[in-house]
């Protein structure tokens, strides 16, 4: 069953096999919104969506490499093929590693802001021409805590997501006047595979809830930002932290 806030919309969500992405997935669905799924975790990606089906959702699984000009003109023109339109982009597909600056290699550093800054680079510009063709759009880029402020051991991970936090001050500025509103979603720590990479603790011990989020808490931010309910918002940072920025 549907609530209906995004009935009829068309959404392709990157990184979407699983934790935060798959999250996004089955949100944006219930509220209505067609979903193409994104990733290159095939398999993972090919059951998360066929579990989503079984539910009665419209969730359909491709491949796809953020990092690929192709890939991203092939999936935007699988979408408007089928269905005529493009409504909503959520730019979640990201990677992270742990490195002191001073130990920082070369293709780590290359590799993580690829995927996580010119991945949704690309994937602005591979969507912009559907969402002016239908009148205007959502695109919601995921950052992070990390991208407002440092974090030892971070340091490609923290200017990738800086990054993407200009990109969209930028992109709402450029395209507003088309009607295609372009926002960020600032997590915190979330419950996700990704946390195999954090140190012991993570950022539990400085988050004043005490806990990580549900990726379903980050959802229903991505789900605002992609409805109406959101129409004169937009170049903001929406944080969904649990308070960690308010220290």
């Amino acid at each position: 069953m549907t609530e209906g806030r995004l009935d009829g919309r068309v959404a392709l969500i990157t990184g979407a096999a699983r934790g935060q992405g798959a999250a996004h997935a089955r949100r944006l669905a219930m509220e209505g919104a067609i979903v193409l799924a994104v990733d290159v975790l095939d398999a993972e990606g090919e059951a998360a969506a066929a579990g989503l089906r079984a539910d009665g959702l419209d969730v359909r699984y491709r491949r796809l490499d953020v990092t690929s000009v192709d890939d991203w003109s092939a999936a935007v023109d699988d979408l408007r093929g089928r269905h005529g339109r493009l409504d909503i982009l959520v730019n979640n597909a990201g990677i992270i590693h742990v490195n002191p600056l001073t130990e920082e290699r070369r293709e780590d550093w290359d590799r993580t802001l690829a995927v996580n800054a010119t991945g949704p680079f690309l994937g602005m510009q591979a969507v912009i021409p559907s969402m002016r063709a239908a009148g205007g759009g959502s695109i919601i880029n995921i950052a992070s805590i990390f991208g407002v402020g440092g974090s030892e051991g971070y340091v490609a991970y923290c200017a990738s997501k800086g990054a993407v936090l200009a990109m969209t001050r930028t992109a709402a500025l450029e395209l507003a006047a088309e009607r295609i509103r372009v926002n960020a979603i600032v997590p915190g720590g979330v419950n996700s595979p990704m946390n195999a990479n954090e140190p012991e603790g993570g950022v539990v011990p400085l988050t004043p809830m005490g806990r990580r989020a549900d990726a379903d808490e980050v959802s229903r931010a991505v789900a605002f930002l992609a409805s109406d309910d959101a129409s004169f918002v937009t170049g903001t940072e929406l944080v969904v932290d649990g308070g960690y920025l308010a220290r």
